[in-house]
Protein backbone atom coordinates (compact mmCIF):
# COMPACT_ATOMS: atom_id res chain seq x y z
CA UNK A 1 0.00 0.00 0.00
CA UNK A 2 0.69 3.67 -0.57
CA UNK A 3 2.78 5.45 2.40
CA UNK A 4 0.78 8.70 1.49
CA UNK A 5 -2.55 8.87 0.55
CA UNK A 6 -3.26 10.69 -3.04
CA UNK A 7 -6.11 13.46 -2.24
CA UNK A 8 -8.45 12.26 -4.89
CA UNK A 9 -11.63 10.71 -2.78
CA UNK A 10 -12.53 7.13 -4.00
CA UNK A 11 -16.27 7.86 -3.13
CA UNK A 12 -16.45 11.14 -5.72
CA UNK A 13 -15.69 8.20 -8.42
CA UNK A 14 -19.16 7.21 -7.22
CA UNK A 15 -20.91 9.56 -9.85
CA UNK A 16 -24.49 9.89 -9.40
CA UNK A 17 -26.25 9.96 -12.90
CA UNK A 18 -28.78 12.87 -13.24
CA UNK A 19 -31.28 11.97 -16.09
CA UNK A 20 -29.72 12.40 -19.55
CA UNK A 21 -31.83 11.88 -23.35
CA UNK A 22 -31.55 8.50 -24.06
CA UNK A 23 -32.04 6.58 -27.21
CA UNK A 24 -36.06 7.45 -26.49
CA UNK A 25 -38.16 9.39 -25.03
CA UNK A 26 -38.85 8.59 -21.63
CA UNK A 27 -41.58 8.79 -19.30
CA UNK A 28 -41.12 12.27 -17.23
CA UNK A 29 -42.18 10.27 -13.79
CA UNK A 30 -39.00 7.94 -14.48
CA UNK A 31 -36.31 11.17 -15.21
CA UNK A 32 -37.72 12.43 -12.19
CA UNK A 33 -37.54 9.52 -10.22
CA UNK A 34 -33.91 8.65 -11.57
CA UNK A 35 -33.09 12.50 -10.33
CA UNK A 36 -34.73 12.33 -6.85
CA UNK A 37 -32.65 9.06 -6.66
CA UNK A 38 -29.56 10.43 -7.71
CA UNK A 39 -30.02 12.99 -4.80
CA UNK A 40 -30.57 10.30 -2.20
CA UNK A 41 -27.90 8.16 -3.05
CA UNK A 42 -25.48 11.19 -3.04
CA UNK A 43 -26.69 12.26 0.19
CA UNK A 44 -26.13 8.74 1.36
CA UNK A 45 -29.83 7.48 1.96
CA UNK A 46 -29.26 4.29 -0.09
CA UNK A 47 -33.26 3.11 0.90
CA UNK A 48 -34.52 6.17 -0.60
CA UNK A 49 -32.75 5.87 -3.25
CA UNK A 50 -33.20 2.05 -4.00
CA UNK A 51 -36.79 2.52 -3.96
CA UNK A 52 -36.97 5.58 -5.92
CA UNK A 53 -34.88 4.12 -8.50
CA UNK A 54 -36.56 0.95 -8.35
CA UNK A 55 -39.77 2.69 -9.39
CA UNK A 56 -38.11 4.64 -12.25
CA UNK A 57 -37.18 1.02 -13.83
CA UNK A 58 -40.72 0.26 -13.57
CA UNK A 59 -41.67 2.94 -15.91
CA UNK A 60 -38.70 2.43 -18.46
CA UNK A 61 -36.63 -1.52 -17.54
CA UNK A 62 -34.32 0.09 -19.93
CA UNK A 63 -33.08 3.32 -18.26
CA UNK A 64 -29.57 3.00 -18.44
CA UNK A 65 -29.26 6.05 -15.98
CA UNK A 66 -31.46 4.56 -13.45
CA UNK A 67 -29.63 1.28 -13.66
CA UNK A 68 -26.15 3.09 -13.16
CA UNK A 69 -27.70 4.47 -10.68
CA UNK A 70 -29.30 1.54 -8.66
CA UNK A 71 -26.08 -0.37 -9.53
CA UNK A 72 -24.12 2.24 -7.50
CA UNK A 73 -26.53 1.79 -4.50
CA UNK A 74 -25.93 -1.87 -4.58
CA UNK A 75 -22.53 -1.29 -4.72
CA UNK A 76 -22.70 0.80 -1.62
CA UNK A 77 -24.19 -1.54 0.36
CA UNK A 78 -21.19 -4.11 -0.47
CA UNK A 79 -23.69 -6.05 -3.21
CA UNK A 80 -21.05 -6.69 -5.62
CA UNK A 81 -22.95 -9.68 -7.63
CA UNK A 82 -26.06 -7.63 -8.09
CA UNK A 83 -24.50 -4.65 -8.18
CA UNK A 84 -22.18 -6.09 -11.06
CA UNK A 85 -25.82 -7.79 -12.92
CA UNK A 86 -26.98 -4.10 -12.85
CA UNK A 87 -23.82 -2.73 -14.04
CA UNK A 88 -23.21 -5.10 -17.52
CA UNK A 89 -27.24 -4.72 -18.53
CA UNK A 90 -26.91 -1.01 -18.77
CA UNK A 91 -23.54 -1.66 -20.44
CA UNK A 92 -25.33 -3.76 -22.77
CA UNK A 93 -28.17 -1.53 -23.33
CA UNK A 94 -25.88 1.40 -24.40
CA UNK A 95 -22.29 0.91 -24.52
CA UNK A 96 -21.48 4.68 -25.68
CA UNK A 97 -21.79 6.60 -22.65
CA UNK A 98 -19.24 6.23 -19.84
CA UNK A 99 -21.12 5.72 -16.98
CA UNK A 100 -21.43 2.09 -17.22
CA UNK A 101 -17.88 1.55 -17.94
CA UNK A 102 -16.74 3.75 -15.38
CA UNK A 103 -18.85 2.38 -12.55
CA UNK A 104 -17.62 -0.79 -13.52
CA UNK A 105 -14.51 0.37 -12.72
CA UNK A 106 -15.69 1.50 -9.09
CA UNK A 107 -17.07 -2.28 -8.79
CA UNK A 108 -13.22 -3.30 -9.70
CA UNK A 109 -11.56 -1.73 -7.13
CA UNK A 110 -14.07 -2.13 -4.45
CA UNK A 111 -12.85 -5.87 -5.14
CA UNK A 112 -9.32 -4.98 -5.12
CA UNK A 113 -8.78 -5.40 -8.97
CA UNK A 114 -6.85 -2.18 -9.93
CA UNK A 115 -5.73 -3.83 -13.15
CA UNK A 116 -9.08 -4.63 -14.76
CA UNK A 117 -10.66 -1.03 -12.93
CA UNK A 118 -7.92 0.59 -15.10
CA UNK A 119 -9.57 -1.39 -18.38
CA UNK A 120 -12.68 -0.10 -17.35
CA UNK A 121 -11.70 3.66 -16.71
CA UNK A 122 -9.76 3.63 -20.32
CA UNK A 123 -13.18 2.38 -21.69
CA UNK A 124 -15.18 5.17 -20.26
CA UNK A 125 -12.41 7.79 -21.39
CA UNK A 126 -12.82 6.01 -25.19
CA UNK A 127 -16.51 6.71 -25.46
CA UNK A 128 -16.07 9.91 -23.46
CA UNK A 129 -12.79 11.81 -23.05
CA UNK A 130 -13.69 14.25 -21.12
CA UNK A 131 -15.33 11.92 -18.31
CA UNK A 132 -13.86 13.76 -15.34
CA UNK A 133 -14.05 10.64 -12.83
CA UNK A 134 -12.71 8.19 -14.88
CA UNK A 135 -9.36 9.80 -15.73
CA UNK A 136 -9.20 11.38 -12.64
CA UNK A 137 -9.53 7.70 -10.98
CA UNK A 138 -7.14 6.01 -14.04
CA UNK A 139 -4.90 8.90 -12.29
CA UNK A 140 -4.65 7.51 -8.93
CA UNK A 141 -4.44 4.21 -9.82
CA UNK A 142 -1.27 4.98 -11.38
CA UNK A 143 -0.08 6.97 -9.03
CA UNK A 144 -0.39 4.31 -6.26
CA UNK A 145 0.93 1.61 -8.27
CA UNK A 146 4.11 4.06 -8.57
CA UNK A 147 3.66 4.65 -12.40
CA UNK A 148 4.28 8.24 -11.62
CA UNK A 149 5.36 9.65 -15.48
CA UNK A 150 1.93 7.52 -16.42
CA UNK A 151 -0.13 9.07 -13.87
CA UNK A 152 1.61 12.79 -14.65
CA UNK A 153 0.52 12.78 -18.00
CA UNK A 154 -3.04 11.21 -17.08
CA UNK A 155 -3.50 14.23 -14.83
CA UNK A 156 -2.33 16.80 -17.05
CA UNK A 157 -4.66 15.29 -20.00
CA UNK A 158 -7.53 16.19 -17.53
CA UNK A 159 -6.58 19.46 -16.67
CA UNK A 160 -6.74 20.01 -20.46
CA UNK A 161 -10.06 18.02 -20.99
CA UNK A 162 -11.98 19.57 -17.78
CA UNK A 163 -10.16 22.66 -16.60
CA UNK A 164 -13.37 23.47 -14.79
CA UNK A 165 -12.61 20.39 -12.55
CA UNK A 166 -10.22 20.62 -9.59
CA UNK A 167 -9.33 17.08 -9.91
CA UNK A 168 -6.66 17.60 -12.76
CA UNK A 169 -4.75 19.97 -10.53
CA UNK A 170 -4.63 18.29 -7.47
CA UNK A 171 -3.57 15.15 -8.89
CA UNK A 172 -0.72 16.82 -10.81
CA UNK A 173 0.48 18.66 -8.09
CA UNK A 174 0.39 15.71 -5.44
CA UNK A 175 2.52 13.95 -8.42
CA UNK A 176 4.75 16.53 -9.24
CA UNK A 177 5.73 16.07 -5.42
CA UNK A 178 6.28 12.70 -5.46
CA UNK A 179 8.44 12.97 -8.66
CA UNK A 180 10.45 15.41 -6.58
CA UNK A 181 9.06 18.28 -8.64
CA UNK A 182 7.56 20.37 -5.74
CA UNK A 183 9.33 23.72 -7.58
CA UNK A 184 6.84 22.70 -10.78
CA UNK A 185 3.93 22.13 -8.66
CA UNK A 186 4.02 25.10 -6.14
CA UNK A 187 2.71 27.54 -9.65
CA UNK A 188 -0.09 25.05 -10.51
CA UNK A 189 -0.99 24.38 -7.15
CA UNK A 190 -1.32 28.74 -6.42
CA UNK A 191 -3.54 28.87 -9.91
CA UNK A 192 -5.63 26.35 -8.44
CA UNK A 193 -6.29 27.23 -4.82
CA UNK A 194 -7.37 30.74 -7.25
CA UNK A 195 -9.75 29.04 -9.23
CA UNK A 196 -11.26 27.02 -6.86
CA UNK A 197 -11.21 28.83 -3.13
CA UNK A 198 -13.55 26.22 -1.30
CA UNK A 199 -12.08 22.80 -2.17
CA UNK A 200 -10.52 21.57 0.80
CA UNK A 201 -8.23 18.98 -1.02
CA UNK A 202 -6.22 22.11 -2.13
CA UNK A 203 -5.73 23.63 1.34
CA UNK A 204 -4.12 20.41 2.40
CA UNK A 205 -1.75 20.74 -0.27
CA UNK A 206 -1.13 24.21 0.41
CA UNK A 207 -0.56 23.37 4.13
CA UNK A 208 2.21 20.76 3.22
CA UNK A 209 3.69 23.42 1.12
CA UNK A 210 4.14 25.51 4.30
CA UNK A 211 5.56 22.88 6.16
CA UNK A 212 7.91 22.17 3.38
CA UNK A 213 9.04 25.72 3.92
CA UNK A 214 9.04 25.66 7.56
CA UNK A 215 5.78 27.57 8.21
CA UNK A 216 4.64 25.18 10.53
CA UNK A 217 2.47 27.20 12.45
CA UNK A 218 0.69 28.47 8.85
CA UNK A 219 0.15 25.01 8.04
CA UNK A 220 -1.58 24.31 11.28
CA UNK A 221 -3.52 26.96 10.75
CA UNK A 222 -5.02 25.37 7.55
CA UNK A 223 -5.20 22.38 8.98
CA UNK A 224 -7.61 22.68 11.67
CA UNK A 225 -10.75 23.82 10.51
CA UNK A 226 -10.42 20.81 7.97
CA UNK A 227 -9.48 18.22 11.03
CA UNK A 228 -13.28 18.38 12.28
CA UNK A 229 -14.27 16.63 8.81
CA UNK A 230 -15.88 13.70 8.96
CA UNK A 231 -14.74 12.63 5.83
CA UNK A 232 -11.66 11.32 3.82
CA UNK A 233 -10.35 14.74 3.83
CA UNK A 234 -10.85 15.36 7.61
CA UNK A 235 -8.47 11.71 7.76
CA UNK A 236 -5.82 13.32 5.16
CA UNK A 237 -6.15 16.61 7.00
CA UNK A 238 -5.61 14.59 11.08
CA UNK A 239 -2.58 13.04 9.68
CA UNK A 240 -0.55 16.21 8.09
CA UNK A 241 -1.96 17.55 11.56
CA UNK A 242 -0.06 15.12 13.24
CA UNK A 243 3.19 15.24 11.01
CA UNK A 244 2.98 18.91 12.09
CA UNK A 245 2.49 18.52 15.98
CA UNK A 246 5.45 15.93 15.50
CA UNK A 247 7.69 19.09 13.76
CA UNK A 248 6.65 21.34 16.95
CA UNK A 249 8.07 18.78 19.15
CA UNK A 250 4.87 18.21 20.57
CA UNK A 251 4.47 14.48 20.50
CA UNK A 252 0.81 14.29 22.46
CA UNK A 253 -1.10 16.16 20.10
CA UNK A 254 0.62 14.26 17.24
CA UNK A 255 -0.67 11.13 18.75
CA UNK A 256 -4.11 12.37 19.51
CA UNK A 257 -4.60 13.70 15.80
CA UNK A 258 -2.97 9.90 14.50
CA UNK A 259 -5.51 8.48 16.33
CA UNK A 260 -8.45 10.70 15.43
CA UNK A 261 -7.29 10.17 11.85
CA UNK A 262 -7.05 6.21 12.30
CA UNK A 263 -10.42 6.41 14.22
CA UNK A 264 -12.13 7.42 10.81
CA UNK A 265 -9.68 5.07 7.88
CA UNK A 266 -7.78 2.16 10.03
CA UNK A 267 -5.97 2.00 7.44
CA UNK A 268 -4.22 5.12 6.64
CA UNK A 269 -0.64 5.28 6.30
CA UNK A 270 0.64 8.44 7.25
CA UNK A 271 -1.47 8.68 10.09
CA UNK A 272 -0.10 5.09 11.55
CA UNK A 273 3.87 6.31 10.59
CA UNK A 274 3.15 9.51 12.75
CA UNK A 275 1.31 7.42 15.58
CA UNK A 276 4.47 5.22 15.94
CA UNK A 277 6.64 8.42 16.29
CA UNK A 278 4.77 10.17 18.29
CA UNK A 279 4.58 7.31 20.65
CA UNK A 280 8.43 6.67 20.56
CA UNK A 281 9.26 9.96 21.83
CA UNK A 282 6.53 9.43 24.72
CA UNK A 283 8.21 6.35 25.34
CA UNK A 284 5.26 4.10 24.89
CA UNK A 285 6.35 0.74 24.21
CA UNK A 286 3.34 0.39 21.75
CA UNK A 287 5.34 2.22 19.49
CA UNK A 288 7.21 -0.81 18.20
CA UNK A 289 3.79 -2.29 17.14
CA UNK A 290 2.53 0.95 15.27
CA UNK A 291 6.10 0.97 13.25
CA UNK A 292 5.27 -2.38 11.98
CA UNK A 293 1.71 -1.42 10.92
CA UNK A 294 3.14 1.67 8.98
CA UNK A 295 5.85 -0.44 7.01
CA UNK A 296 3.09 -2.46 6.19
CA UNK A 297 0.76 0.09 4.61
CA UNK A 298 3.75 1.53 2.87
Amino acid sequence: MRSVRLLLVLAAALVVLPSCSGRAPLPPRAVELNDAGARALAAGDLDAADARLSVALEYAPDFVDALVNLGLVELARGNFERARRLLLRARRLNPDVAQPHHALGVLAERERRPDRASEHYREALAVDPGFVPARANLGRLQFDAGQLDDAWLTFKKLTEAAPNSPEGPIGLVETLIRLGRATEAAPILRAATARFPNEARLTVLDARFHLRAGRTERARELLLPLATRHDEVGVTALAWLGVVELVLGRPREAAGAARRSLDLDPDEPLAAHVLAQALAALGDPAATAWAERAKLSR
